[in-house]
């Protein structure tokens, strides 16, 4: 019962409530195509190249919006470029600028199609992110280095979404905009566990610059995913899962297998295992699903993953979730009948947090499933962010 359990966990952490716009219409780059780019890349957090958002991808409650091309690290510790989108609040801005909220998105897949500046946002995420508009805040949305650039987006890669996310607040500074040095950090789904790692890392790397990080909200967290991936294996028991969870499992082999060379991942990866890593590194969610439906996360696996020396230190390395070491306030929300990222997960971490006696905040939602706690929680995480900006 407990490997059942274990595994439920692993592959519904994974999951998002809505699939992308990316699966079903053909990306929009806004006059700013960066898939290709081949030029120099400047020092991190420095924008390259911006242009007006298309109208057709803009949030409804944004003044101006930008898509933006700016410099990060990627998950090889080189430097890289990302793309990302910038939304401004209509009106004018306060005295000392507009303060920031850098949002954290879910999961899309990790082809250049799936891009989420390329699309319009989900209904969900339009009010959401809307809603941090009217309070008054800039929202700059990360699309993460590899997705619609060179290079593969690094799925569940802690330190290299950090990089990503941190990198997306200093490059909008760097674009002559009225905003603020005061900065936190909002993600759902894969972007709680993004918001959290980012919040982990936000003053170091950011260190320098004159931005003045204040906090982090996350919602539907994923938390030590590193600890289930590691028991992967042909004799892994799993319950009927939706076909989606051979996606989820498909990105999380493809984006280990491409950043770690070193474990050869492949000699424990059945042909079909193989394929669908192949697959994965450019199909969005939704296609990669239905290209994967029969088969079950077990039979990507001609042997445990654990057999490969360090995979464990390696999958901690890269995808382990931080708790300790915040320097700002955390908020975790977490809805009872979510059941894409079990409750447990986020729970057991917020144990872990106050063990470690960091500042967190946790709030509960008892009628509220993985979704809809995004929007539940506004009542709770707009006074938190409020206090941490010192409004």
């Amino acid at each position: 019962m407990q490997r059942i359990v274990l595994a439920v966990l692993l592959i519904a952490a994974l999951v998002t409530t809505a699939v992308s716009p990316a699966d079903a219409e053909a990306p929009a780059w806004s006059g700013l195509d960066a898939t290709s780019f081949a030029g120099p890349i400047p020092p991190a957090g420095t924008t390259i190249a911006s242009v007006p958002l298309d109208p057709a991808l803009s949030l409804s409650g944004a003044g101006p919006a930008y898509r933006v091309l700016y410099s990060t690290t990627d998950q090889h510790d080189r430097p890289a470029v990302s793309t990302g989108a910038v939304f401004l609040p209509p009106g004018p801005a306060p005295e000392g600028g507009f303060p920031v909220i850098a949002w954290a998105h879910g999961t899309v897949g990790l082809g250049d199609d799936c891009t989420p500046s390329a699309h319009p946002r989900t209904p969900r995420d339009d009010e959401y992110l809307s809603h941090w508009l009217d309070q008054g805040y800039t929202v700059v949305a990360s699309d993460y280095a590899g997705l619609g650039t060179p290079g593969l987006m690094s799925y569940l890669n802690s330190v290299t979404t950090a990089h990503a996310v941190v990198d997306s607040v200093i490059a909008a500074h760097d674009m002559s905009l009225p905003l603020s040095p005061k900065w936190a950090i909002v993600g759902q789904s894969q972007g709680g566990g993004a918001a959290v790692s980012s919040a982990r890392w936000a003053t170091e790397f950011s260190r320098g610059t004159g931005l003045d990080y204040r906090g982090a909200v996350a919602t539907g967290t994923p938390a030590n995913i590193d600890k289930l991936v590691a028991q992967a294996g042909p004799h892994l028991e799993l319950p009927e899962l939706a076909p989606i969870a051979n996606a989820y499992t498909a990105y999380i082999v493809a984006a280990l297998r491409e950043a770690r060379p070193d474990l050869d991942l492949n000699r424990v990866l059945s042909p079909a295992g193989v394929d669908a890593a192949a697959l994965a590194e450019t199909l969005c969610a939704a296609e990669l699903s239905d290209r994967l439906s029969h088969l079950t996360p077990a039979s990507f696996f001609s042997a445990p993953l654990s057999s490969i020396p360090g995979v464990e230190e390696a999958l901690r390395d890269f995808m382990g979730t931080p708790s300790a070491g915040f320097d700002r306030p955390l908020f975790l929300g977490v809805g009872l009948l979510d059941r894409d990222v079990p409750p447990s997960s986020t729970l057991s971490f917020y144990d872990q947090l106050v063990a470690n006696k960091q500042d967190v905040t946790l709030r509960i939602y008892p009628e509220d499933d993985h979704s809809g706690t995004v929007l539940a929680s506004m009542v709770d995480s707009t006074p938190f962010l409020k206090d941490a900006f010192g409004n």
